[in-house]
């Protein structure tokens, strides 16, 4: 087990390409973490979409952020290298998101959900408003929102989709089909090989089809009030999302008192990974 404090105001790691992963033990799980960035001030906590694990972050993301922020993402339970078995609702997830950002020792932590992980932030921030300062939600909705329900569908589609084509389905699900999604999809792609050492193992088809589960009850829920959300949020997409369509993030932007709404053009799910230099700016910026 490791702890995540040392004393020093260095940087940790250069890049995210090198960062070691470590493991904490919290109530019998072994969460994988990786940690990088500087070594004071509030951390940045990653939250992480449907099927991904830790070599899923887009690397200019990581240490674009990680350039000014100390920044922790992690495997959830049972996912990746983390241990134990993953569960079938957001809010479960939330509340071992909870248990392990407290594990490390932190009491203030601001989120960047993206996805799946954008339905976790908001939970936490419901559940927990005193642990979040301000969060960051990308590619993601509301519970309850219009046509979550329908994810399922689209990645087993695209999935298949990916593999009678020998792409990976992210080329599909994240990106759009024109000139500049293509190209983007497949820069975002080669950037996600960029590490070559101790790299993650892959999610199992379980934990796969328990992260389905949980985001279609999400999408099944009555709509969520978000009133009690006060902290500032930046609520960002593609305008041609087809996992989470992208009224849902202008409908999260008119449900949180406190947010901005950034819709990036002919982009999708993936739009942050798509427009990294103006997302990291953006981020930089609101952080």
């Amino acid at each position: 087990m490791t702890t995540a404090h040392t004393s020093t105001d260095t940087p940790l790691n250069t890049t995210w390409k090198n960062a070691p992963t470590h493991t904490i033990d919290v109530g019998g799980v072994a969460f994988a973490y990786r940690q990088l960035g500087p070594d004071t001030g509030v951390p940045v906590i990653f939250l992480t979409h449907l099927a991904a694990v830790l070599d899923n972050w887009d690397p200019r993301v990581v240490d674009g952020i990680a350039a000014k922020h100390r920044v922790i993402t992690f495997d959830s339970r049972g996912v990746g290298a983390s241990s134990g078995s993953t569960p079938t609702s957001i809010e479960e997830m939330a509340k071992d998101a909870v248990m392990f950002i407290r594990a490390l020792g932190f009491d203030r932590v601001d989120l960047f959900g993206f996805s799946m992980g954008g339905m976790i932030a908001q939970v936490i921030a419901q559940q927990e408003p005193q642990l979040v300062r301000k969060m960051i939600l990308a590619g993601t909705g509301p519970a309850g929102g219009e046509g979550i329900d329908k994810v399922t569908r689209i990645s087993y589609l695209d999935t298949a989709r990916g593999l009678l084509t020998g792409q990976d389905p992210k080329q599909f699900l994240f990106f759009t089909r024109t000139a500049n999604g293509r190209r983007a999809g497949k820069q975002f792609l080669a950037r996600l090989k960029e590490r070559t050492s101790n790299r993650d193992k892959a999610i199992s088809v379980r934990s796969f089809r328990a992260q389905l589960k949980a985001i279609h009850r999400w999408g099944e829920q009555a709509p969520a009030d978000l009133a009690s959300i006060h902290q500032p949020v930046l609520v960002i997409n593609g305008e041609s999302d087809k996992m989470v369509p992208a009224k849902n993030t202008v409908d999260l932007d008119r449900r949180l008192p406190n947010s901005q709404l950034v819709v990036y053009p002919d982009a999708g799910h993936g739009g942050v990974f798509q427009f990294h230099e103006d997302f990291v700016k953006r981020a930089l910026e609101f952080l």
